[in-house]
């Protein structure tokens, strides 16, 4: 299984930081926010992946990620994402570097506190379609929320909806097969002008192959200044080894 970290973006709740660098880059408590996506991929065994960037920065994060090995990555390709077209934009450049694997994707600022290592394995032995992670959440109406039947199982995905149908949000942490690639050429711009993931997420449920785990621990993403702010809070309280399963501090 592959690997992609979409990492563009302008980060304008951040600025003026990103005025001068890239949201990513910023540090999270001890190391770059970049660092925890990449922590996380290889403790569920995926050392190939791809980082999805603007042109601005790209030359940033070579610098600072080098070839990847010493992250554990046995294969790291950087690709350029033009505009703002969306989160399914931003995948489709994974295709040719995906090619017939599966791929697991993953918003470059969203930080956990385990590790996505059983969703992995259930996914590596799932035939076919898509796996997404949910977290129970306090303000689901900032997210894309599930609706679920009587009998548990998922029946809409609906984008910040004003009157949420559960407290269950769809994490920044996707896993699909490569049938993906051809969903997002599909799709049509939202009202934002964006190719929008629930869009993606919708097609295989319709398709009747879309499956679910629930995260267990935190997560928080770390795009506002809030949240980054709590995001490097729960980092230090966690303990910073412990943050995705144990890995040890880069350097």
């Amino acid at each position: 299984m592959k690997g992609m970290i979409l990492a563009g973006g302008l980060g304008t709740r951040l600025r003026p930081m990103t005025l001068v660098t890239n949201k990513h880059l910023l540090p999270v408590y001890h190391q770059p926010m970049v660092y925890y996506p990449i922590q996380c991929l290889v403790n569920a065994g995926i050392t190939e992946v791809m980082i999805v960037t603007g042109e601005e920065n790209a030359g940033d994060f070579i610098k600072l990620l080098r070839n990847g090995k010493d992250l554990g990555l046995t294969r790291i390709e950087y690709a350029f994402q033009v505009g703002e077209g969306g989160i399914a934009d931003a995948l489709k450049l994974g295709k040719h570097f995906v090619g017939d694997d599966k791929v697991c994707v993953i918003l470059g600022d969203n930080i956990i506190e385990h590790n996505i290592n059983e969703a992995v394995a259930d996914f590596r032995n799932q035939p076919d379609g898509a796996k997404i992670l949910l977290k129970e959440v306090h303000d689901p109406h900032r997210f894309g929320v599930v609706a679920f039947d009587g009998s548990g199982e998922i029946t809409e995905i609906i984008e910040k909806p004003k009157d949420p149908p559960s407290n269950m949000a769809v994490t920044g942490l996707y896993m699909y097969d490569s049938d993906v690639f051809s969903i997002c050429e599909t799709l049509k711009p939202s009202a934002r002008g964006e190719l929008e993931i629930t869009d993606v997420n919708n097609e295989y449920l319709r398709r009747g192959n879309l499956t679910w785990a629930q995260l267990e621990g935190w997560w928080t993403d770390a795009g506002t200044i809030e949240s980054l702010h709590r995001a490097t809070n729960l980092v230090a309280e966690t303990g910073a080894n412990k943050v995705n399963g144990k890995m040890p501090v880069l350097s």
